[in-house]
């Protein structure tokens, strides 16, 4: 099937379009219209450096149903030590630059372009981005980022500078979700690492079906706030 180029015209082909291994469309921009959009369909931008804007939508997908988080008991007890601060909406554009430091390091690239960070600050500025940090001290250790339309939440990345730093993080995003009723979050591509948290591959038309569920709920924009009286340990 040949991969759909996207014109300036808002618009994207159906995912089930997609080629085998996920790869839907190619070009357009990142604006925010573009942007949210895609995620309403089940698609998101992936690209290197050095290539044209590419809009994905993999089958299967992994996704985590937020009642269904998993945490080690070894994570409960970094938890329950209370080592790291946990703030919401706090350094946002601070964790995109640490998400795309740490894979540039380690990957040696990252699909974190400046025009991908510039455009997920306009997310952010318009109330639908939103960042999850870890404090050690009063230093930035870990965190992720991702955006919220209504019941669902697109995780886009996380980055970790000590240990355990970002699964607290993500530990407390998923109990915030929770409290809120999201159904869904989206963790685009598998990895083993969000598989140890529960995370499950689902076939693209489940996890449409899901999504689109998720989307009749109203979507709450603006700064997310942990109360620190309100959240502890998550005791699943």
């Amino acid at each position: 099937m040949p991969i759909y180029r996207l014109t300036d015209e808002i618009i994207f082909p159906p995912p089930e379009y997609a080629e085998e291994n996920g790869l839907l469309a190619v070009g357009g921009d990142l604006s925010e219209e573009r942007l949210l959009l895609a995620y309403a369909m089940g698609i998101f931008p992936w690209y290197s450096e050095d290539s044209p804007i590419l809009w994905w939508s993999p089958d299967p997908r992994l996704i985590l149903i937020p009642e269904e988080l998993k945490i080690s008991r070894s994570l409960k007890q970094t938890i329950k030590k209370g080592i790291y601060e946990v703030t919401m909406d706090k350094a946002f554009a601070q964790v995109v630059i640490n998400c795309a430091e740490v894979h540039r390091k380690k990957d040696g690239d990252t699909w974190i372009t400046q025009d991908m960070l510039d455009a997920y600050r306009r997310l952010h500025d318009s109330g639908v981005a939103h960042s999850v940090e870890s404090w050690y001290r009063g230093e930035l250790s870990g965190g992720l980022y991702g955006v919220a339309l209504g019941g669902a939440f697109f995780g886009e990345s996380m980055f970790t500078r000590r240990t355990d730093a970002s699964k607290v993080a993500f530990v407390n995003l998923v109990q915030y979700l929770v409290q809120r009723d999201f159904e869904l979050i989206d963790c685009q591509v598998t990895t083993e690492h969000l598989m140890s948290f529960g995370a499950k591959k689902v076939p693209r038309s489940k996890f449409l079906e899901i999504l689109r569920r998720a989307l009749r709920r109203p979507t709450r924009r603006g700064i997310w706030g942990i109360p620190p009286s309100t959240y502890g340990v998550y005791e699943r």
